[in-house]
C-alpha cells in the first residue's frame, strides 16, 4: 500500500475476522493542509487481503490505540475519521513524519535504508518468493495495471 492509503486507512474499511481492508482513500498534504482524498487512481481502490500477521499487527496496532485514547482523555482528537494510524492523541499522522520515523527505525535496526515507498515492491518481491503466485495476482493487491 501507499503511504497516503496506510495514514487514510479507517477502522470501518477494515476487516479483522475476515482478514481484508479496501482502500477507499487517503491521506495527503495538499496546500499546507492535510487532507483526505481519493485514492491515487481508480484501479487504487481495491480491497486487500491480509496476511495473518498483519491482521495481528493490526489488532495489537487497535488495542495501542485504545489505550492512547483512554490516557489522552478529553484531549483525544481522533474521533472525526477513524483511522487506524493516528498519533498518540488521536490527529492523523503528518506523512513526512511517518518517513522520518521508518528511517529512524531502519537505523535502530541495522537494516539497509529504503525508502519508504520500496516497501510495496519488497511486499511483491517476497510474496511472490513465498506464496509462487503469479506477478498478475498481485497486481490489485499493490493498485497498479501493469506488472
Amino acid at each position: 500500500m501507499r503511504r497516503g492509503e496506510l495514514l487514510g486507512l479507517r477502522w470501518s474499511d477494515v476487516d479483522l475476522h475476515e482478514g481484508v481492508l479496501t482502500v477507499r482513500q487517503a491521506l495527503q498534504r495538499v496546500g499546507g493542509e492535510l487532507l483526505i482524498v481519493a485514492p491515487k487512481t481508480q484501479r487504487s481502490a481495491r480491497r486487500v487481503a491480509l496476511p495473518s500477521e498483519c491482521v495481528t499487527a493490526l489488532r495489537a496496532q487497535r488495542a495501542q490505540q485504545i489505550a492512547d485514547r483512554k490516557a489522552a482523555g478529553a484531549k483525544w482528537k481522533g474521533t472525526a475519521h477513524g483511522l487506524v494510524f493516528t498519533t498518540k492523541n488521536g490527529t492523523p499522522i503528518e506523512p513526512r513524519n511517518l518517513t522520518r520515523s521508518f528511517e529512524a527505525l531502519c537505523v535502530r535496526a541495522g537494516v539497509r535504508r529504503v525508502r519508504f515507498r520500496d516497501l510495496r515492491h519488497t511486499c511483491t518481491s517476497l510474496l511472490l518468493r513465498t506464496a509462487r503466485l503469479p506477478a498478475v495476482r498481485l497486481r490489485p493487491r499493490r493498485g497498479r495495471t501493469e506488472g
